[in-house]
């Protein structure tokens, strides 16, 4: 009895826990201009410049008005310390990792004049994000 038990405890708890990839709580994250971001989608495939893999980020308080370097430091920080932890193992780095930061959601590839966003190019070498700027 024991053992059937303690196997539909462990059953009920593996249906309880989130599946590996599903979507959990998105954490904040707190750039050095003091904005907070959070991810709102992750986006692989190719494009013209070779193998792409973008990160979509949202930070209300965005204004596109921030400082050159400003923003600079908080796409670098992204795609450094976000970005590079999170891509596959193994399978090298990408040819190039695109870092968006916008003041709220939009759909991709689609213009939305309301948008405030800026988005610069990185490519990998020595598990740095090197900005490529477009």
């Amino acid at each position: 009895m024991k053992g059937v038990l303690a196997g539909t405890l462990a059953a009920l708890m593996a249906l309880a826990a989130p599946e590996q990839g599903e979507a959990q709580e998105e954490e904040r994250l707190v750039l050095p201009s003091g904005l907070e971001a959070e991810l709102q989608e992750t986006i692989t495939g190719e494009a013209a410049m070779g193998m792409t893999v973008r990160f979509r980020f949202v930070a209300e308080d965005f204004t596109g008005t921030e400082d050159f370097e400003v923003q600079t430091a908080d796409l670098e920080f992204l795609c450094n310390d976000y970005a590079l932890p999170r891509l596959a193992p193994g399978e090298g780095p990408p040819d190039r990792v695109v870092i968006s930061v916008a003041d709220r959601p939009s759909e991709f590839g689609r213009f939305d004049p309301d948008v405030t966003q800026i988005f610069e190019s990185f490519s990998v070498k020595d598990a740095t994000c090197i900005l490529e700027l477009f």
